[in-house]
């Protein structure tokens, strides 16, 4: 009828303005976020260089609901928590644990015979991609681009070498047949039976022989000091959790580790990145071994409460709010920050002088003053933009495919009267300073039309490293 014409045609005249406007915002950002990122350079003369461990795999990367449907893995009405999956069974509970939130997660298979018929389902999807995975090579990969030369600790195959950057050198033998990971992707809104994801992510399965061991550890090792980097990455650990490792094995590898670390001269950085930890025994070592020997941590929303409930002496939190607040997240920060800088410290280890957050609405980061990390402001607009240029698959933003998750005004605390900032277009990386640190914090441009989600924390903090060595 006329008058549904011309209630059509009036929404689609009101709809164009606030479309417009909402772009004009988007572009405004962007170009602010850009500004933000350039004030801080590399001396392309001068590359800094990273050396960065451990591990390195063959990612097959699928659309998760796909693979489940076509191996015939149907949806569990029982959602629940495994340490590790054994049967078809705990991955449908698995996997309808972590799917609807949208969480990240990341488990070893210990039935191989089910592992190996994920993978020869995974090769007959036509959408199917592989790539170079682990966190490692990506971090590795991300650093190069970025202007670093880098010593990469991994083990890996002819082929996967050749998706290397020409500035990287790898420290370790070849081997035949990489570890494979399976990625479980899966796109906001996505269905799996009565399931709903809340938002984009993905789901990883591996039953990894190489990764576990640190098996470039030593040959990482020889090389070290001579490469004589700026900044020694660690990540990749945990493939070790779950792993079923002989008796006291696990501990060696660690200490082996440590020892590694603590052979550094005090002006090289040590970062840890943390990840999906599930292995209560494994995380109290990673605490006693390895995190007080860093002075740099990064991690996701996911990550950050369950190694706080640790340091704190309680248990593993296994999921997390998939969309913090930012006063709960830089609450959090400040309570890891402190807590990790209250301990007295032993021979050889570190104070904790950074830490990154990366979620997907923003990045936080918290530098204590008068560090040797510089260049924070820089460094958070650089993570933020790298995280729509990797999950979007490009180098060029497009804001047409992009949105703001951040709220008007944010409130920097849970505490009753804490100061509130309001969002700035034209300025929307908001710093400040409190005791003997600054914070850092950025929206991010959030992806809408998703390529790819794997990886995209590696790339992330790997990017927000580089200006701030």
């Amino acid at each position: 009828t006329a008058l549904s014409l011309l209630m059509v045609l009036l929404a689609f005249w009101y709809r164009q303005p606030v479309d417009q406007s909402l772009q004009s915002r988007l572009d405004i950002v962007l170009s602010s976020l850009l500004r933000a990122e350039s004030k801080a350079g590399l001396d392309r003369y001068h590359r800094p260089r990273v050396a960065i461990g451990f591990g390195g795999c063959l990612d097959i990367i699928v659309d998760g609901v796909t693979l489940l449907n076509k191996a015939g893995i149907e949806p569990s009405s029982r959602p629940f928590h495994h340490n590790y999956i054994n049967s078809e069974q705990q991955l449908a509970e698995s996997f309808a644990y972590f799917f609807p939130p949208g969480a990240a997660s990341e488990r070893f298979v210990s039935n191989e015979t089910l592992f190996r018929k994920l993978i020869e389902v995974s090769r007959t999807m036509s959408a199917a991609r592989w790539s170079l995975g682990g966190n490692a090579p990506m971090m590795a990969n991300r650093l190069a681009r970025e202007g670093c030369d880098v010593l990469l600790g991994s083990r890996l195959s002819s082929e996967l070498l050749d998706f290397l950057s020409e500035h990287i050198t790898v420290a370790g033998k070849q081997v035949e047949d990489a570890d494979i990971h399976l990625i479980l992707e899966y796109s906001t809104g996505a269905k799996w039976g009565n399931y709903v994801s809340r938002r984009a992510n993905r789901y990883i399965v591996h039953s990894d022989d190489h990764n576990p061991m640190m098996d470039s550890l030593e040959e990482f090792s020889l090389h070290l000091h001579d490469f004589k980097p700026s900044l020694l990455v660690v990540g990749g650990l945990q493939m070790m959790d779950n792993f079923p490792f002989r008796d006291g094995q696990r501990l060696e590898r660690l200490k082996a580790l440590k020892n590694v670390m603590v052979s550094l001269d005090s002006s090289t950085g040590v970062h840890l990145e943390m990840a999906s930890f599930v292995d209560e025994g494994l995380m109290k070592e990673l605490l006693t071994y390895v995190v007080p020997y860093a002075d740099s941590l990064g991690m996701n929303e996911q990550e950050l409460p369950n190694l706080l409930s640790l340091v704190k002496g309680g248990n593993i939190t296994v999921l997390s709010d998939p969309y913090p607040r930012i006063a709960s997240i830089l609450d959090q920060m400040r309570e890891l920050y402190l807590l990790m800088n209250s301990m007295e410290l032993r021979t050889d280890q570190r104070r904790l002088t950074r830490l990154h957050v990366h979620t997907l609405a923003f990045q936080a980061i918290i530098v204590t003053k008068a560090s040797a990390w510089k260049n924070t402001m820089s460094a958070t607009a650089k993570a933020s933009l790298t995280a729509y240029r990797y999950v979007c698959g490009s180098t060029e933003i497009d804001t047409s495919k992009a949105r703001l998750l951040m709220d008007d005004s944010f409130s920097i605390s849970r505490e009753e009267g804490s100061q509130r900032i309001s969002f700035q277009e034209r300025r929307p990386v908001s710093c400040w300073e409190e005791h003997d640190y600054e914070i850092c914090v950025a929206p991010v441009l959030v992806c809408t039309k998703v390529h790819q989600t794997a990886g995209g924390g590696d790339n992330v903090s790997a990017a927000g490293l580089v200006l701030q060595i």
